[in-house]
């Protein structure tokens, strides 16, 4: 059985927020100085969708709201855009987690996909309402496909290095949940 007290949540939500810490530091690394014709995945949405579908309660949303609003500022982003529709999908993404084995990982892959295109499009629609300058929308489509494709390694790693799993019925009798 695996102990989810106060403070193992505590220290997986710092984990998280160092994850996110050096995702950003990673990213903002000047490795190469010409301009790249496609955009990396979006690892922060990732992990934080494969962290929120499998334990919610490590990712609470005033620290995935603070941790995407960093990365707003550092990135050049808008302020507060796509940490607002990132944090409402998370939201939504929460609302559908259910008992321990109630859907297969193609659902869920599915059901995140969704949300990001979701958030993708939102996010443009949204900067063309207000007339902000916007990147060119084939690095915005790249990045979001790759995304999405790159989900699963991003559940495999949160899985099996750094222990963030679906509870089993056991474990969700022992913290409180349905049995």
């Amino acid at each position: 059985m695996a102990d989810y007290s106060a403070p193992h949540v505590w220290s997986r939500r710092i984990v998280f927020v160092l994850l996110v810490v050096a995702i950003i530091f990673f990213h903002l690394i000047p490795l190469d100085t010409v301009p790249r014709r496609w955009a990396p995945p979006d690892l922060i949405l990732a992990f934080a969708f494969a962290w929120v579908m499998r334990r919610p309660d490590y990712v609470p949303a005033l620290s995935l709201a603070l941790m995407m609003l960093m990365a707003d500022l550092l990135f050049q982003r808008p302020p507060g855009l796509m940490a607002l529709l990132v944090v409402l999908g998370a939201e939504y993404l929460k609302s559908r987690v259910y008992a321990p084995g109630d859907s297969s990982f193609v659902v869920e892959w599915i059901a995140v996909a969704a949300v990001m295109v979701a958030i993708a499009v939102l996010n443009r629609l949204t900067l063309t309402l207000l007339l902000v300058p916007m990147p060119p929308l084939s690095p915005t489509v790249i990045q979001m496909v790759l995304t999405i494709a790159v989900y699963p390694l991003v559940v495999f790693v949160s899985q099996t290095v750094m222990g963030v799993r679906k509870p089993t019925p056991s474990d969700a009798g022992a913290i409180g949940g349905r049995a």
